[in-house]
């Protein structure tokens, strides 16, 4: 796991970064429209991004300004056999302190297998990290087995990079590209299984984190990027 990163010259080279760089580098896929929309902002949060962030009513959330934005961000976690890969890793601050942004991006792919079948196919190592998740986000009891198991380990890489770099705030963000916000049901139910309190319609707070506090938030992309076509410099 690199922690050397270079900045990049155009959205293409995020593909190089990519587990399948040619699989997943595609028109209106997300991982193709989220390098267009990123880049696009010009070194700043794109506009729905911080217009989310700031319809929270959170004075750390207001505001921010984009210091870096790193793509396929790595996490190790406990158990498994890979580790958590975070589409963007977002470092902001403003004027009362210093936010990491954990993104997932989405068009209409789907959150992965839920906590059921994890747990219905589970080895050793899927158990040990099954059950770090569970104690890193605090929960006294198991989730229930249609609550999706990306959901969790992508907030446990938020919450676990913001404690590394002493931020204020932790926030796992949902940037869905979906005409029709495809998913947002699943989301919504890890919001009610986290016991998260409503800040807006798409801001949700975890109050049993202080330090850093923890954010669940969903963001509506912006659809134009869903037509853009950048070229492969993966063979």
């Amino acid at each position: 796991m690199k922690r050397i990163f270079v900045p990049t010259q155009a959205p293409s080279d995020w593909q190089r970064l990519l587990a399948k760089p040619s699989l997943h580098w595609k028109k209106s896929y997300s991982a193709m429209t989220t390098a267009a929309c990123w880049e696009d902002a010009g070194g700043e949060l794109p506009l729905e991004v911080k217009e989310t962030l700031d319809t929270s009513g959170q004075s750390e959330l207001a505001g921010l300004k984009l210091l870096a934005a790193i793509p396929e961000w790595e996490v190790e976690l406990p158990g498994g056999m890979r580790p958590s890969c975070t589409d963007v890793l977002a470092l902001a601050r403003n004027d009362e302190g210093f936010v990491v942004l954990g993104v997932e991006a989405k068009v209409d792919e789907p959150f992965g297998p839920t906590l059921g079948e994890k747990r219905a196919d589970e080895s050793a190592g899927q158990g040990e990290r099954i059950d770090y998740l569970h104690t890193a986000l605090r929960l006294d009891m198991p989730l229930r087995d249609e609550i999706r198991y990306q959901l969790l380990h992508r907030t446990v890489s938020a919450l676990r990079t913001a404690q590394q770099f002493h931020a204020c705030s932790a926030v796992m963000l949902v940037h869905s590209f979906s005409p029709t916000q495809r998913w947002r049901e699943d989301f919504l139910s890890f919001c009610e299984a986290m016991t998260a309190m409503p800040l807006s319609a798409d801001i949700y707070s975890v109050s049993r984190f202080k330090c850093p506090r923890l954010y669940l938030a969903w963001c509506s992309g912006d659809k134009k990027f869903l037509g853009v076509e950048l070229p492969s410099e993966c063979s």
